[in-house]
């Protein structure tokens, strides 16, 4: 059979791409971790602007001295607010890895552990994105408190300043990294936990793998081993 002379390339048939399978996902497992990793950490910027507006900041005085010292002090209990601004912000982070774990589960046809690892990196992203933007709002807001410049003389030896509640419980790697990946943890825990409420193997994910269905043993059948002969 020959070609026509007069065929250009153009003419010539499109491959065609590859057709999905009946019934399988639109997106593919590596894009759906891609989009998962990305929405947390847009949600944890979120969370870090809701906690800059839910925090309660920490007042204090400097107050100088007979001797001509500069001294911080707190008010009442404004002290405590150091704990209760960082366990707040520890505290929205478990509760969207939480939440994240639950509606990830809703996506049945990626379950699996490509989708757990996104999960677990996408709420280590939002920690630090919350982190980043809730520090930078907050102290943004109320400044930085300098010692040395506050004004401060023999006549007015009291200045009264306002502190920025912090984020992290301290200020050691340990416990920003403990701060960073709780909430991972928690969300890997609850989505352990739904996983193993399932009876399915495959959690329902696609492709779906069918367990195989052995027929009943019948009783009145011999055994399979003969038993040895008795003395």
């Amino acid at each position: 059979m020959s070609k026509d002379p007069h065929m250009s390339v153009s003419d010539a048939p499109a491959p065609t791409a590859p057709s999905r399978p009946a019934g399988g996902p639109r997106i593919s497992r590596s894009r759906a971790a891609v989009i998962v990793v990305a929405a947390l950490a847009v949600a944890g910027a979120l969370l870090g602007v809701v906690w800059s507006v839910l925090a309660p900041p920490i007042h204090g005085v400097i107050a100088l001295t007979r001797s001509g010292d500069r001294a911080r002090a707190y008010l009442g209990a404004e002290s405590d607010h150091f704990f209760t601004a960082a366990f707040m912000f520890t505290g929205l982070l478990v509760v969207l890895a939480a939440v994240a774990a639950v509606a990830l589960w809703q996506w049945r046809a990626h379950r699996g552990p490509v989708l757990v690892t996104a999960l677990v990196a996408g709420c280590a992203a939002a920690a630090g994105t919350a982190a980043g933007i809730g520090a930078l709002l907050v102290h943004g807001r109320y400044g930085s408190i300098d010692v040395a410049s506050a004004p401060v003389t023999p006549e007015n030896r009291v200045f009264y300043v306002v502190e920025a509640p912090p984020v992290f419980f301290g200020h050691t790697p340990l416990q920003i990294a403990t701060t960073i990946l709780f909430p991972a943890a928690v969300a890997a825990l609850v989505y352990a936990l739904i996983a193993v409420s399932t009876s399915r193997d495959d959690l329902g994910a696609w492709p779906p793998v069918e367990t195989p269905v052995y027929p009943p043993v019948n009783p009145h059948l011999p055994p399979m081993v003969t038993p040895p002969p008795q003395a």
